[in-house]
């Protein structure tokens, strides 16, 4: 089945459903930012508005058209005049696989070389998640080094395949 998905900036009261996801160790399998500790919603509040206020940071929840249901996160962060470190999760398990992480990356890295201007976008990912990597390779990014258990990646903008992606109605970037 394919869904059909938009981004639209995080709310505080996205906190109410990423606490969960935070606590799900499933989710943090492949990744360096699981804290070893029990997440509450407010601990998750307060991070999100800490994240929030960061002005080189743009961060998005991913929702389906269908229903508007939250299911993952998508961000740039530490942005600078021309570079910025791409982060993608689903945090709803049973979308996995869907074809969502994909199309939520192609939405955010067109954002940030169309809206943002940057001229390359970095990433890391764990060396045993192939499901990322792969996608990761579709989309055009080439391996650039390895960093401890983790493959750093990058996409330049001359070199990102042309999606026909209208991001502009794909990415709601007004509350």
């Amino acid at each position: 089945m394919s869904y059909s998905i938009y981004l639209r900036e995080l709310y505080l009261s996205d906190a109410k459903t990423s606490f969960h996801w935070r606590n799900n160790p499933i989710i943090w399998k492949y990744t360096c930012f699981n804290s070893g500790k029990k997440i509450t919603e407010k601990m998750e509040l307060e991070w999100l508005k800490n994240a929030l206020k960061k002005p080189d940071d743009h961060r998005f929840a991913i929702c389906l058209k269908s229903n508007s249901q939250y299911i993952g996160n998508v961000q740039l962060i530490n942005v600078n005049s021309n570079t910025a470190e791409f982060h993608l999760f689903i945090g709803e398990p049973s979308f996995w696989g869907k074809g969502i992480g994909k199309h939520a990356s192609i939405l955010m890295l067109n954002f940030g070389f169309t809206h943002l201007n940057l001229d390359s976008i970095i990433l890391e990912v764990h060396k045993e998640n192939h499901n990322a990597q792969s996608v990761y390779k579709k989309i055009g990014f080439s391996e650039i080094g390895i960093n401890k258990d983790f493959l750093k990646m990058i996409l330049r903008k001359d070199e990102m395949p042309n999606y026909q992606e209208n991001t502009a109605h794909n990415i709601s970037l007004h509350q």
